[in-house]
């Protein structure tokens, strides 16, 4: 690989959304990264544990149709081949055998929980933080953690929405790229 510097989007994308794009389409634009590796999480354990996670694959094939075209933008299975719970902190020290740089792109909803991540205290000496806006949350990034705002509007849409919404693709096109739809809908049933 010959990247100096990748910023790591990860999440559980079910479904990926509009949101998610714009703040990859703002990262990209940001001119901070050589590339950004959208990871979807093998084994989301945080999320598991709230509910039903749909399968790895298939979160995957919608993280692909939705961000596959995208400037800088590289989607990785490497959670989802990954034996048990998908930690970060795991992603970083495989990242950085191959580049120099990694920065976390999170959400200024997720920022407050950095702390509470698998081995905060290591990841905390090896990444930066780029803090994408969230409406009505304000980016609280604890202390000893070097982070930076990712300019952009926020976008007011979250995945458990979608997942709350009636099926159809008329109520989809609205908050979901039109290519993940079809996949989003044949896992509902």
């Amino acid at each position: 690989m010959n990247v100096r510097r990748i910023g790591l989007f990860g999440g559980t994308f079910d479904p990926p959304h509009f949101g998610h794009v714009a703040a990859l389409r703002a990262a990209a634009a940001s001119g901070r990264y050589d590339l950004i590796e959208v990871t979807v999480a093998g084994d989301p354990y945080l999320k598991r544990v709230e509910g039903d996670v749909r399968d790895a694959a298939l979160r995957l094939a919608m993280a692909r149709a939705a961000f596959g075209d995208l400037d800088l933008v590289e989607v990785s299975d490497r959670e989802i081949r990954r034996a048990g719970p998908s930690y970060t902190i795991d992603t970083v020290r495989e990242l950085l055998a191959d580049c120099d740089e990694v920065d976390l792109i999170v959400g200024a909803d997720l920022a407050e929980q950095l702390n509470g991540w698998r081995e905060a205290d290591e990841m905390r000496t090896l990444v930066r933080v780029g803090v994408v806006p969230r409406p009505g949350a304000t980016a609280v990034v604890p202390d000893g953690w070097v982070s930076y705002e990712i300019p952009m509007d926020p976008v007011d849409l979250s995945s458990s929405y979608v997942r709350g919404l009636e099926p159809t693709s008329m109520n989809l096109r609205h908050y979901l790229p039109e290519s993940v739809i079809p996949l989003f809908q044949s896992a509902r049933g």
